[in-house]
């Protein structure tokens, strides 16, 4: 699916939110500046966070308890190693199970082998502008075209 800009890339978003159940994991994956924490913004809006949403780069993840459905957001760019990135993981993934929240992963590569059932998006830079976003459910059928 191609989007062409910010406003495009939020309803995207939004559509996907309504998809989402409490406990799914979502898996972010594209290049730096592709767009993944404004995709984030556009669930979060479809969930109805009041929240402002910012990138968990430095801090690694932030909670949302605001919506209809809590959100955690989960960045593991800065992690370098499997076994690092495994135990921040399923820490977050343990806080959702708790607060019955969706987890959101932008750089989940290193996790990914170890995740079962989860909606997974690639995104990549269009030629010119916009975005090409592939998206999968969790049993690997593609839902949007």
């Amino acid at each position: 699916m191609f989007v062409r800009d910010l406003t495009e890339t939020l309803n995207l978003g939004r559509k996907l939110s309504r998809k989402l159940n409490p406990q799914s994991i979502v898996l972010l994956q594209g290049p730096i500046g592709a767009g993944k924490t404004s995709f984030v913004q556009g669930i979060a809006k479809g969930l109805s966070i009041s929240e402002d949403i910012t990138s968990p780069t430095f801090a690694l993840s932030h909670h949302y308890n605001s919506g209809k459905i809590p959100l955690i957001h989960l960045d593991l760019y800065r992690l370098e190693t499997i076994s690092s990135a495994k135990e921040v993981f399923f820490s977050e993934e343990e806080e959702a199970s708790q607060s019955k929240a969706i987890l959101v992963i932008e750089w989940p590569e290193l996790i990914e082998p170890f995740i079962e059932n989860f909606w997974k998006i690639k995104i990549s830079y269009g030629k010119e502008n916009g975005r090409y976003y592939e998206i999968r459910d969790p049993k690997n059928l593609l839902t949007f075209s």
